[in-house]
């Protein structure tokens, strides 16, 4: 699908990160990935913990998020050691050589896939002769870009000062404009500094005062779904796993989903339709991603309430990924931060992208998710194909369906309200019409529909 707000100047109207668009797409990359090995030294880094992923899948998710934000990424470099140096985090053999390398190529940015010091940031830049970014900064101006709604844009923009709060060594121009991403490709640079850290701290009281009154709208936007009532089914999972993709299929909405990490960063939600008529509110959240920022992971919490307030959980995994396991890990580890164990009965595994894996792995797949028969085994599908989905949109219903009683309802053939009111407020299982015209009807009441269906239909039998 095409994003329609990636227009350039040539629509007539420039979008408003144009201009840094612009600017990233002229400006030739280095993707630098430097990858603690096995073995640490002694210090202040010796616990930094050593990565287990496999190291071409990790520089090209750090590629992959260049890629995010248009930058013109001229080539893949893993510099592997065994520990951060305190000035410029690579070795100095590694920077001299990576320097000479930026002066012949025309390098006019390298991404650091790491989080680096304001200390390392500004030697490397120094160094280099180039603007350096981290992860960090990276995953910051990808979130400034996609960011949509105006709590989106207001918790990108906190966490953002909250970053650059201890490194003023970028243009602030960003304060005085209203436009995605955060102006770490362009800007005049250093000559600007003297906007100082009581500006910045003004401008984050103001983002948080403007967040209170954002959330406490969310918040009566979550009350009155639940005064509807219907149950909320989230879908989270590391990003590009496919989630949009799935909530496009189930509710034939056109939210933005493109093989691109992060392209969505604001929660969505609609109403669906389950298999036997009941209705869920599925949403739509920001995908996840390993070395995610605390900053970040408390900025977006607000994001993530739906969430902790949903009645179902799909974790959605591309299982062709080399690193799906470590992905899941990092998934569920953000869970377990926001209070939600990886058994919690609430939590469905969803493995995508079923369409591909090879016919063996596939088959395999398919037969360890139908026979684990715990009533928490994973569901394989595809959200591209649709492959799948119908046994997801089952298991929800079921999963939703535990706690709830079945009752049985007789009705004459003229009470066509009474039946509508049924498939309106239960879940219709069956329905038999006897030779007089009456219908039976078994039907599944939520819990807290249960008094109101009781007092419509008193003489209702309760089958299991």
């Amino acid at each position: 699908m095409t994003d329609e707000r990636d227009t350039g100047p040539r629509g007539g109207s420039q979008k408003p990160f144009e201009p840094e668009k612009i600017i990233a797409s002229h400006t030739r990359s280095l993707v630098v990935g430097p990858y603690l090995t096995g073995r640490r030294g002694q210090g202040a880094h010796a616990a930094a913990p050593v990565n287990d992923r496999d190291i071409a899948a990790r520089i090209e998710e750090a590629a992959g998020l260049a890629l995010a934000i248009d930058l013109d990424v001229a080539d893949r470099i893993v510099a592997p050691l065994q520990a951060p140096r305190p000035a410029t985090y690579l070795g100095k053999g590694k920077v001299e050589e990576l320097a000479a390398r930026i002066a012949a190529e025309g390098i006019g940015l390298v991404v650091m896939d790491c989080a680096l010091t304001p200390v390392q940031q500004r030697n490397l830049e120094r160094a280099f002769k180039a603007k350096v970014i981290d992860r960090t900064g990276l995953i910051l101006e990808i979130f400034g870009r996609r960011a949509r709604t105006k709590e989106g844009a207001l918790q990108v923009e906190l966490a953002h000062l909250t970053y650059q709060k201890s490194r003023l060594v970028r243009s602030w121009t960003h304060l005085e404009r209203q436009r995605g991403g955060f102006g770490f490709l362009g800007g005049p640079g250093e000559t600007q500094i003297e906007a100082d850290r009581r500006i910045i701290q003004e401008r984050m009281t103001r983002i948080e005062r403007d967040l209170e009154g954002v959330v406490r709208t969310r918040s009566l936007h979550r009350a009155s779904r639940r005064r509807v009532p219907y149950p909320i089914v989230a879908l989270v999972g590391y990003t590009n796993a496919g989630k949009s993709t799935l909530f496009n299929r189930l509710t034939s909405a056109r939210v933005l989903a493109e093989d691109m990490l992060f392209a969505t960063l604001d929660p969505t939600a609609r109403a669906i339709s389950l298999p036997h008529g009941g209705k869920v509110i599925l949403s739509d959240t920001v995908g996840f991603i390993s070395d995610l920022p605390t900053m970040l992971v408390a900025a977006f919490r607000a994001t993530l309430e739906d969430v902790l307030e949903a009645d179902i959980i799909l974790h959605v995994r591309d299982v062709s990924h080399v690193d799906s396991e470590a992905q899941a890990r990092d998934v569920e580890s953000i869970l377990r931060d926001l209070g939600i164990a990886t058994d919690d009965k609430r939590v469905i595994e969803v493995w995508n992208k079923s369409d591909l894996l090879d016919p063996d792995t596939r088959a395999m797949m398919l037969n360890r998710s139908e026979l684990a028969g715990r009533g928490q085994e994973p569901v394989l599908i595809s959200a591209l194909t649709g492959e799948g989905v119908d046994r997801l949109t089952r298991r929800v219903e079921n999963a939703l369906a535990a706690g709830r009683h079945v009752f049985q309802v007789e009705l004459a053939a003229e009470d066509g309200k009474a039946l509508n009111w049924l498939y309106e407020e239960a879940e219709v299982l069956e329905r038999r019409e006897s030779e007089d015209g009456r219908v039976a009807v078994a039907v599944r009441v939520a819990p807290e529909k249960e008094p109101r269906f009781l007092a419509r239909h008193p003489r209702a039998r309760q089958i299991r």
